[in-house]
């Protein structure tokens, strides 16, 4: 099973998960990944303890995600060695960081949900919608504003005029490299409670709000991660090809 506690608790930066994702590609060892983005870090956190643990969240996202999802992790190292528009990056650390953390995928599916309704959220409306699926954790309150940072530091939500309330980005990020839309459903998917899901529902889950598909069902085909089965009332069904592995609780 994936670990289901919180974890995700720093203030996660876009220009360190694209450190972490090249060092990563260059080497799997995880203490020498850690000597490398210390300092990177240390810009801005002075503390060495919170230092620590931002970086074991990196490490987290681009390196101990092997554990589990070794074909999606591997996939997502290689584009982003190859990627050509930096903000396709985005994606790769999303569907990473919604495989590893499922606390962080809880918070963007009530992003995503509260976005269809209203063009603003709270960091209260947040907090509500996440406590009544999970209940209410200690550190569910701190971890959710950690995420909401993050997420605006992403360009994933925009803060309006008013303090605390943030505009979901729904639909702002687009690709027209088919095959990372693929991945990032494969993520997605991968990182969802149901073991398949129809086609249509798939692009339509609200943790992908700030993401825009043009990707057809034959483009799924295509994917080694992904397997699309016709059912009898003639949809398509998707699932992930190999759902095996589990997170360690550390």
């Amino acid at each position: 099973m994936v670990n289901r506690n919180v974890g995700f608790n720093r203030n996660i930066l876009l220009p360190w998960l694209d450190a972490a994702a090249a060092i990563a590609g260059e080497r799997s060892d995880p203490t020498w990944l850690r000597c490398k983005l210390d300092p990177i870090v240390a810009l801005e956190i002075a503390s060495r303890e919170n230092r620590r643990k931002a970086i074991d969240i990196l490490i987290n996202i681009w390196l101990k995600s092997r554990e589990f999802v070794p074909a999606l992790r591997e996939e997502a190292v290689e584009r982003f060695q190859t990627i050509s528009d930096p903000s396709d990056r985005l994606w790769l650390h999303y569907g990473l960081t919604l495989l590893y953390y499922p606390f962080v995928r809880d918070a963007a599916a009530a992003i995503g949900q509260i976005a269809l309704h209203h063009d603003t959220v709270t960091p209260a409306l947040v907090k509500q919608r996440v406590a009544a699926d999970r209940g209410q954790l200690g550190s569910l309150a701190i971890a959710v504003e950690r995420i909401l940072y993050s997420l605006r530091n992403w360009n994933v939500l925009s803060v309006s005029d008013r303090r605390y309330v943030y505009v979901p980005r729904r639909g702002a990020f687009a690709t027209a490299d088919v095959g990372l839309q693929c991945w990032l459903l494969a993520c997605a998917l991968r990182a969802h409670p149901a073991e398949e899901l129809p086609f249509p529902d798939l692009p339509r889950l609200p943790e992908l709000f700030p993401f825009r598909y043009t990707a057809t069902v034959e483009d799924l085909r295509k994917s080694p991660c992904l397997e699309i089965q016709r059912q009898g009332s003639g949809w398509d069904s998707v699932r992930v090809v190999d759902r095996l592995g589990t997170l360690s609780e550390t």
